[in-house]
């Protein structure tokens, strides 16, 4: 939004304006995150505790059930409204997606493992199977939160402008003529 403003108004955003703007996209995207974990910590226990499934479907259904929430909520914490663009947001973060679940059902597997191996039944069980799929939620939410803001959500405008600081570029609000190269015979300026 900083970003936005400055450019509005022909200023160069500092350091400090990018700084305070990632911190409020990761504040945005952190709620999306545990709006994204409750809905898959209540279908993982419920799949879990009340349905008995094993580490597999467990860990899909609760993939799926955070991972609708996580897309809705993602394009909120980016601004973006309308419709998404299929190619550059909608298939790249399902295949995210599908990396997620790889690491998460890994963690979920470990999650029953070493439930069994602590012989712990019951609600000591499903409680310690949420905890390891609590600790490998936040490893994927770091790891999606740098892939959202440097690749899959970035300013694609931003990245094409050179820095205003940038060798040879001129000064904000100054127009130069093209330069030519000076050959033999050119008028010195």
């Amino acid at each position: 939004m900083a970003h936005a403003r400055a450019q509005a108004h022909n200023q160069p955003v500092t350091g400090a304006e990018r700084g305070r703007a990632l911190g409020r996209r990761f504040a945005r995207f952190s709620g999306a995150a545990v709006a994204a974990l409750a809905a898959t910590e209540v279908a993982l226990t419920i799949g879990n505790g009340v349905f008995h499934l094993t580490a597999t479907p467990a860990a899909l259904l609760s993939w799926f059930a955070g991972a609708v929430v996580s897309y809705a909520l993602s394009r909120w914490a980016w601004n973006r409204t309308g419709r998404p663009d299929v190619l550059r947001e909608t298939i790249p973060f399902w295949v995210i997606s599908v990396a997620v679940i790889a690491v998460l059902t890994l963690a979920n597997k470990f999650g029953y493992r070493s439930a069994a191996w602590l012989h712990l039944t019951g609600a000591g069980h499903v409680l310690w199977v949420d905890l390891v799929w609590l600790v490998a939620n936040f490893g994927t939410f770091l790891l999606r939160f740098a892939i959202f803001h440097r690749v899959l959500f970035a300013d694609r405008t931003a990245a094409h402008r050179p820095p205003a600081d940038a060798p040879g570029t001129p000064p904000q609000g100054t127009h130069h003529a093209p330069r030519h190269a000076a050959g033999p015979g050119a008028r010195a300026a």
